[in-house]
């Protein structure tokens, strides 16, 4: 007797009357996805494409040597339904001119639709035109509906479970935009969504404010190093004799002597208040477990750290792997505990992020974990993402396709002594600006569930929880 199989009977004709012209694959007609159909119909749904136009981003082979002038987004300049762009990719606006179909502009929802589908966000007003490749679908030119609100839906459960039956691929899942098109959106009241669109404009203000406060804590770091007009030289010869070259360093590759590595070195050692190597700062450290990946699981274990996980700045866990409990105790040097510092050491070296409070994980291998002594543990990452500490692990790595940097020579680089009431001041400035990152984290998690509710219950009590929750 087969158990926990979910069965739903249903005649050719419902199958044909169902979201897609025609589909015969019983996994499409899960009792959940069913259920979902039936609640979203009895709010006069609409397919998306009633209410926008859909396209996806540039399929043109990404040409070389473009001009700086349009930001090019990607699908991981998404996180946490915000954008927070790490791809520091740009087109000229006559490649732009010549995919038009792929622009961008304040207010278009971008949907992932290749490898991870879904992550979702919607761009603030006043966005500079931009454009994205073809991981990304473009939900824009939004009428009859409140643009926000329609993000905040796209993030419900509603419409990932929607998602979730659309989808299709093998390994590598994708959601068609013929099928993205059909999508159903609910249809609840003006003033409702009025409500929602003003979350979620809070929630991307307030954003914007802790993008701005971290910034002026790495212009506080910068002017106090003497760095914060620093242009890196593009001048790639720098002449030296062997003694002050080889003799040296040991170094023979020119890249190393490049004149933008020696003028970030020279400012660390005229600082006022002195210098030392990271190791001084450093109470212990361990570099990370092989833990094999035949182990990994979804959930009910220990969350594994791996240089995914590690932006400049923030530790992300959303998406991360875990390992059973038991395999805990595989290196409990490993584990890491709140207030940790991490840095990558292979692929993009150097990003680093102090672990948060609330957070047991461990630490896959090539990541090197830190335990602070004598420096402030919010501005020591801040530091090694800064130039100071960006540059001086560019100069050092290694390696052909993919750099890789040793916990020595990490050990190795210079780090200013910051005096002590400055670090509070920076330290300040980053809490605040985590402080502020959370509530707009807070604040799209309320429009979301109140439009949850709404179609769970009905408008008055959704109100009503955003009133007691926002």
């Amino acid at each position: 007797m087969l158990k926990g199989l979910e069965i739903s009977v249903l005649n050719l004709s419902e199958v044909r009357n169902s979201i897609e012209d025609f589909r015969i694959h019983s996994e499409f007609f899960k009792k959940e996805f069913l259920k979902n159909e039936i609640k979203l119909k009895s709010f006069n749904s609409k397919p998306l494409s009633t209410y926008s136009k859909i396209s996806d981003g540039d399929h043109s082979k990404f040409p070389d040597n473009q001009k700086r002038e349009v930001r090019y987004l990607q699908a991981r300049d998404i996180n946490d339904n915000f954008l927070e762009i790490t791809s520091d990719v740009f087109v000229s606006k006559t490649y732009l001119d010549k995919n038009k179909r792929s622009l961008l502009k304040g207010e278009d929802i971008l949907l992932s639709i290749m490898g991870t589908v879904g992550d979702i966000t919607i761009l603030p007003k006043g966005f500079k035109p931009a454009m994205c490749n073809r991981a990304l679908a473009i939900i824009k030119n939004i009428k009859g509906i409140s643009p926000q609100f329609l993000f905040s839906y796209l993030t419900t459960k509603f419409a990932f479970i929607e998602i979730e039956r659309l989808k299709n691929g093998g390994v590598q899942q994708r959601l068609n935009l013929d099928v993205l098109s059909k999508l159903r959106i609910p249809n609840l009241g003006i003033e409702f969504q009025k409500m929602i669109e003003v979350i979620v404009l809070k929630a991307q203000d307030t954003r914007l404010l802790s993008k701005q406060s971290y910034t002026k804590a790495k212009n506080l770091l910068l002017e106090e190093i003497g760095l914060q007009n620093f242009t890196p030289s593009k001048e790639p010869v720098n002449i030296k004799s062997f003694k002050d070259s080889f003799g040296t360093s040991g170094r023979l590759d020119a890249e190393y002597y490049q004149p933008k590595y020696e003028k970030i070195e020279q400012a660390i050692k005229s600082y006022s208040n002195g210098f030392e190597t990271l190791d001084a700062f450093i109470d212990d450290y361990s570099t990370g477990y092989p833990y094999k990946s035949s182990s990994y699981i979804k959930e009910n274990g220990i969350p594994l750290i791996r240089i995914n996980n590690i932006k400049k700045g923030h530790l992300d866990l959303s998406k991360a792997i875990q390992i059973p409990k038991e395999d805990l105790d595989l290196s409990t040097k490993d584990i890491a505990y709140e207030n940790d510092i991490l840095i990558s050491m292979s692929g993009t070296i150097g990003n680093s992020c102090k672990i948060p409070k609330g957070i047991k994980a461990v630490v896959n291998q090539r990541i090197m974990k830190i335990t602070p002594k004598n420096f402030n543990n919010e501005v020591l990452p801040l530091l090694i993402n800064s130039v100071i500490g960006e540059f001086q692990l560019n100069r050092i790595g290694t390696g052909g396709v993919q750099t890789n940097i040793s916990s020595t020579d990490i050990r190795k680089i210079f780090i200013p002594k910051i005096i002590e009431n400055k670090q509070q001041q920076i330290a300040n400035l980053i809490e605040q600006s985590f402080t502020l990152k959370k509530q707009s984290k807070h604040l799209l998690e309320v429009a979301k569930r109140a439009v949850e509710i709404a179609i769970e219950e009905n408008e008055e009590v959704a109100i009503e929880w955003i009133i007691n929750n926002e």
